[in-house]
């Protein structure tokens, strides 16, 4: 599903440069649940901004489903972003004033989807994580852990291959992390492809496999085959 080779990723300010990644290189395949970690500064937030087409990189070679990010044009990658990936990030970024099922709905309001089907999908998303009797409450007045519910079932209405996660857990209790973190591994085990980038160990260990962060470099890629043996090794 995803190829890069090389992967620079330069910031230019004034008359300095600062190198994000200085040449990142490996594969996801479909289905797997990918964690990256890494210190502040290692290139974690960077690397899933390219993988999602947020950024382009500044050097090396990304492919996505066969195709090369460089042989799209912005609006290419948008339709693609779209109809592909789904995300969920730290903040939520919901409409706090509209409904749960207003930002549920958000993503079919930019894609092809039939305004007699979008109701079916909303009702759907929101199902998967247990939310349909919050359709009509404004999300503004809503738990974090139901926020983070609702940004997942906003992530997943479009039925996206790939999910991107950014520190999903960041703003929640522990007890509202774990329920999300089992959300996502319940996606990941009907198929889904989750990329998840975070600091927190716990969260990272629902990941399948491992893939550390340092200065801009992957210092490890580790995918443990017996989980219950290979736990320290994993995340130490």
């Amino acid at each position: 599903m995803i190829a890069v080779k090389n992967l620079v990723k330069d910031y230019q300010d004034d008359d300095s440069t600062t190198r994000a990644l200085a040449g990142v290189s490996f594969e996801i395949k479909k289905g797997e649940f990918v964690a990256v970690m890494g210190p502040s500064g290692s290139g974690k937030s960077t690397l899933l901004h390219i993988l999602s087409f947020l950024d382009r990189p500044s050097g090396g070679a990304y492919t996505f489903l066969g195709k090369s990010i460089n042989e799209l044009s912005d609006t290419e990658l948008a339709h693609i972003r779209n109809k592909e990936m789904g995300f969920v990030f730290q903040a939520f970024n919901l409409l706090s004033r509209s409904s749960v099922y207003e930002n549920i709905e958000l993503p079919l309001l930019y894609s092809e989807v039939a305004a007699s089907r979008r109701q079916e999908l909303v009702r759907k998303a929101a199902a998967s994580v247990d939310l349909e009797e919050k359709l009509s409450t404004e999300a503004g007045r809503l738990s974090g852990g139901q926020k983070q519910r609702v940004a997942i079932a906003r992530a997943l209405v479009n039925d996206p291959n790939i999910i991107f996660a950014d520190e999903p857990t960041g703003n929640l209790d522990s007890k509202s992390g774990a329920q999300v973190m089992e959300i996502l591994k319940e996606l990941n085990d009907s198929g889904r492809t989750i990329i998840l980038v975070t600091h927190e160990t716990y969260t990272a260990e629902f990941a399948k496999r491992l893939i550390r962060l340092k200065d801009g470099l992957v210092e490890a890629d580790q995918t443990p085959k017996n989980r219950r043996e290979a736990t320290a090794d994993f995340f130490k």
